[in-house]
């Protein structure tokens, strides 16, 4: 049993997540497809630079468009989970992310708890949001829990004015308990 939790967890804790790479570094790689570009920092220890070239009215417009990814997924509301998402993402089919949130929503209870949130990387466009995240899931049918936790950047762009998720890199901790 413990293993189709583990199996759903690592499954659905990355919906929005594009593929990482886990060398020895451990530094995440987001792919274009007209270039490589590095995801703003490695993860490397607990030393993460915040951007500096945020200005004021941006970061709150980016720390809001991060708390509200989060609280949508928690509060399992498709609708609100939908518009965090950009039309036109670059780590995920939209709506395969939409079809995997609905069934995970059906048979889950998830909780993400972010901290450390920081951008990491910013210009007019893109923002990159680093957080520690502990994950915690419960199966509905049969009450089985497991949690997990990692560190994710969320890619961020700008679209009609508005931050939307249009990647996600996630590196486990530790296997899940």
């Amino acid at each position: 049993m413990k293993k189709w939790l583990m199996l759903a967890l690592a499954l659905f804790c990355l919906t929005a997540c594009n593929n990482t790479e886990d060398s020895e570094t451990q530094e995440l790689k987001m792919s274009t497809d007209e270039s490589e570009n590095t995801v703003g920092f490695e993860v490397l220890g607990d030393d993460i630079e915040e951007a500096e070239n945020v200005p004021e009215e941006e970061q709150e417009a980016i720390f809001a468009a991060f708390d509200e990814y989060i609280a949508a997924f928690n509060a399992k509301d498709i609708e609100r989970y939908i518009n965090t998402l950009s039309e036109n993402p670059k780590g995920f089919e939209f709506q395969e992310d939409i079809d995997a949130a609905k069934q995970a929503f059906e048979q889950y209870n998830i909780e993400r708890k972010p901290e450390d949130v920081t951008i990491v990387k910013y210009s007019e466009e893109e923002a990159q949001v680093f957080a520690n995240i502990d994950i915690q899931m419960t199966e509905i049918e049969t009450n089985a829990q497991v949690s997990s936790s990692g560190r994710q950047v969320t890619v961020f762009v700008k679209e009609d004015g508005a931050w939307k998720v249009t990647s996600v890199y996630y590196i486990g901790n530790d296997s899940a308990q």
